[in-house]
């Protein structure tokens, strides 16, 4: 830990009990009995800490008046890792974001708590959500009773009978579903779920299903080992067995932020002679790695397997016509 880290915990430490030994907090602290001395030095001399010695307890305490040691006494700004700071205003976010229900009895001690979480760097929580911003891409809305439902299936462990819309087929169909997990990913929520229609398993975006009705017989169940084996295996949000290994090769200038991204677990990443940086990883369906292929433009190359390069070739084909098209129309 650094050292305002170690602050904190001595702080901690002597305000949990009356005195505490110079062994013990150089335990707790992982520090050595010089760097014990200094850090104890500094708290009291820039800190104005109101810690004492005590010669009977054999311990340090914090005095029981504070004004034996003069002026107030503060802890610097406990800062976060990115990790953390994350964490702590997505939460914040979510429940600022919510709409009045009732649940808010209940959000609202939750999202003072992590308020005071936030202020422990020395910034009150509304001064860091001006300055630091999680910004969503393309969030699709869901209805809150659909979702409601939802859930209580899920942990109920029920299965649902789903009216699913087809966004590819433009067409509603009825499925009874055996929901397995939900799943947060790139701001939207999707349901892992048995289709009892398919046989199979299956993920559907939340907010393309309609209607919902509980029913009243037990979900089937998945091992955790098979989800995470057909969820997790290939690149993305659409799952199945991986059919195949892409290699993508990124021009120097762009490799230089591709490197340090993760697309996938299982990834494997190699600079090469000419700067540029290859990247191979599984995938099954193809649609969503087409996506994330194309928004680097000429900056990468597909280089394996041929059905990925001709699938890119043939959307820039599309592309190349609509635009041809529109310079026409323009009269360009």
């Amino acid at each position: 830990m650094n050292r305002t880290e170690r602050f904190y915990k001595i702080n901690q430490l002597l305000c949990a009990k009356q005195a505490v030994s110079p062994a013990i907090l150089m335990h707790r602290l992982e520090v050595s009995y010089a760097t014990l001395k200094r850090d104890i030095a500094y708290m009291r001399d820039r800190l104005n800490a109101p810690i004492v010695w005590d010669r009977d307890a054999g311990g340090y305490r914090l005095a029981a008046n504070a004004t034996q040691v003069g002026e107030a006494y503060q802890l610097p700004g406990l800062w976060f890792s990115a990790a953390q700071l994350y964490a702590l205003l997505a939460a914040h976010k979510i429940f600022s974001d919510m709409v009045p229900s009732t649940l808010n009895e209940t959000i609202d001690p939750l999202r003072e708590q992590i308020a005071r979480l936030l202020a422990t760097s020395g910034h009150k929580a509304t001064a860091i959500e001006q300055r630091v911003f999680l910004l969503s891409m393309a969030k699709r809305q869901v209805t809150p009773p659909h979702f409601q439902q939802l859930t209580t299936g899920l942990l109920e462990r029920q299965q649902i009978e789903v009216q699913a819309w087809s966004r590819s087929r433009n067409e509603t169909r009825t499925r009874t579903i055996s929901p397995q997990r939900l799943v947060h990913y790139r701001d939207n929520w999707y349901v892992d779920a048995w289709c009892h229609w398919r046989q199979a398993l299956r993920s559907f975006a939340v907010e393309t299903l309609l209607e919902l009705r509980l029913l009243n017989e037990p979900a089937h169940e998945v091992s955790a080992n098979e989800l995470k084996k057909h969820f997790s295996s290939t690149y993305g949000i659409f799952s199945g067995t991986v059919k195949d290994w892409a290699v993508l090769r990124f021009a120097p200038e762009r490799a230089r932020w591709v490197s340090s991204e993760q697309w996938h677990p299982e990834q494997q990443g190699q600079y090469l002679a000419d700067g540029s940086y290859e990247l191979r990883l599984p995938f099954g369906d193809a649609r969503e790695l087409l996506m994330d292929v194309m928004r680097h433009g000429h900056w990468v190359e597909v280089m394996a397997p041929q059905s990925l390069r001709e699938m890119v070739r043939d959307e820039l084909k599309q592309l190349s016509r609509i635009y041809k098209n529109n310079r026409n129309r323009l009269n360009i």
